[in-house]
């Protein structure tokens, strides 16, 4: 029987960044090893964006509206974000578990080259348009014009986010999560201690100040411990000349799983524009603070199931593919677990969950019935996430975005509309759609892991 001082020992030896063959350790081992610190990494991550809405909330209802709606369109950012990465780690990962140590640094050096072009161009653009994406949104006059300085500053550190994303994802790749979880310590704790000060001395435009901040800072913590070549994977001047072929591998795996990313948050803000017509101001405000709720709890369930990508992928390499299923199987029991426990505080508990934001019974209202409505199948997307995932790290990233356009523009986005506008449930039935479209992802990908096409993935 496990004791207290053997738990605590695993997670000391966790949060260490030491060298560990995940293909080597039991199952559970390598799932918790693996795990502890992604999900510590992304609870921070979540605890930043509740404080985050608790300040901006003290700002009015104006304030959340814009945060939310930038946010929506954010998505588009972390979107390409999350495709880099993902293939970042996928190949990353197989050369590990090939015992190909030069060929993952040199798969890295590559997704930096890429990522610091794209980067840029995003930045570039964010700036040049971030005064009209408010307007495009919905968003009333007055949030259009008290909000756009926010917005700007937002897409103009859309460096920061690429960076942060890539590195980590070639941290996880390596099997170091430790390091990736202090990197976004680092920058969520950067973020909560300067957006008090910043919104108290420059309003809303202080919130975005210290998000770009908080990041940035993260990136720098990254990058050094990159260059100094600690742990497996060690960067030298002849990684980053340009290689045509894994750049080409990358992008193969990149664009699909941006494309994931874009769909689905493509759908949110689709839905979100659609609550700002059907129910207002309040309403909007409502369902960002919801949405931030849904945030807090869902991060730390998505670090989890970024282990279910370092394992499928490490062990792909290594020839392990019965090891790579139990790792996923095993995975997404443990988020169904938690996920089930966070289905149930969001069903009894929204109104009070709501009322700590923010004091306007209108939007409190709108909240709390988000918040429920979100809640309901939280069971299903911990089990779709996991499915992603796996499938993301076995570099079969064309089959979830398949699923993902089917059910979130072809049917989720038509449902949302019927239910709204067709049966006149107005924001309550936009809502709706979203944890029956997330049930369905949750079935067809659960289908398709266990048809078992990933497994012959070559990268």
């Amino acid at each position: 029987m496990t004791s207290v001082k053997d738990i605590i020992s695993t997670i000391r030896e966790s949060l260490r960044s030491e060298e560990q063959d995940y293909t080597q350790i039991g199952v559970p081992r390598a799932v918790v090893l693996l795990a502890i610190p992604m999900i510590l990494e992304l609870s921070l991550e979540s605890v930043f964006a509740l404080v985050d809405m608790f300040f901006v909330g003290k700002l009015g209802r104006n304030a959340i509206a814009t945060v939310g709606l930038t946010e929506s369109v954010m998505t588009l950012v972390y979107s390409i974000s999350f495709g880099l990465s993902s293939a970042a780690t996928a190949i990353v990962a197989r050369r590990i578990g090939e015992k190909n140590h030069e060929g993952a640094a040199h798969a890295g050096a590559q997704s930096l080259i890429v990522a610091l072009i794209v980067a840029v161009g995003l930045s570039i653009a964010g700036v040049s348009v971030g005064g009209q994406i408010l307007s495009l949104m919905g968003a009333s006059e007055d949030v259009a014009r008290d909000g756009a300085i926010f917005t700007r500053i937002m897409f103009g550190g859309s460096l920061s986010i690429v960076l942060l994303f890539l590195i980590n994802g070639i941290f996880r790749g390596t099997g170091d999560p430790a390091m990736a979880m202090k990197s976004l310590w680092i920058a969520s704790g950067v973020n909560i201690v300067l957006c008090p000060l910043l919104i108290h001395y420059f309003g809303l435009k202080g919130a975005a100040m210290a998000t770009v901040a908080g990041r940035s800072s993260g990136v720098l913590y990254q990058s050094y411990h990159l260059w100094r070549g600690s742990g497996l994977l060690k960067l030298r001047a002849v990684h980053f000349r340009f290689d045509p072929g894994v750049v080409r591998s990358m992008a193969r795996i990149s664009w699909p799983a941006a494309s994931q990313f874009i769909i689905s948050s493509g759908s949110w803000i689709v839905l979100v524009r659609l609550v700002a017509e059907t129910g207002g101001t309040n309403a909007s405000a409502g369902c960002q603070i919801a949405l931030r709720n849904f945030i807090f709890f869902i991060l730390p369930a998505w670090g989890l199931s970024n282990a279910a990508a370092t394992l499928v992928g490490q062990n792909l390499g290594a020839g392990k593919v019965q090891r790579a299923k139990e790792s996923v199987m095993l995975i997404a029991k443990y988020n169904v677990v938690f996920m089930s426990f966070v289905m149930l505080l969001f069903l009894f508990f929204s109104h009070p969950i709501v009322s700590f934001f923010t004091q306007d019974q209108s939007v409190i209202r709108y909240g709390a019935m988000s918040l429920r409505i979100f809640g309901s199948g939280f069971i299903f997307y911990g089990i779709s996430m996991v499915m992603v995932q796996a499938l993301n790290g076995a570099g079969d990233t064309k089959t979830p975005t398949a699923v993902n356009f089917v059910c979130f523009w072809l049917f989720q986005i038509p449902l949302a509309y019927f239910l709204a506008e067709g049966l006149n449930l107005k924001v309550a039935g936009a809502l709706i759609a979203v944890p029956v479209a997330e049930t369905v992802i949750a079935l067809v990908m659960w289908y398709y892991f266990n048809k078992g096409k990933w497994k012959e993935i070559k990268i």
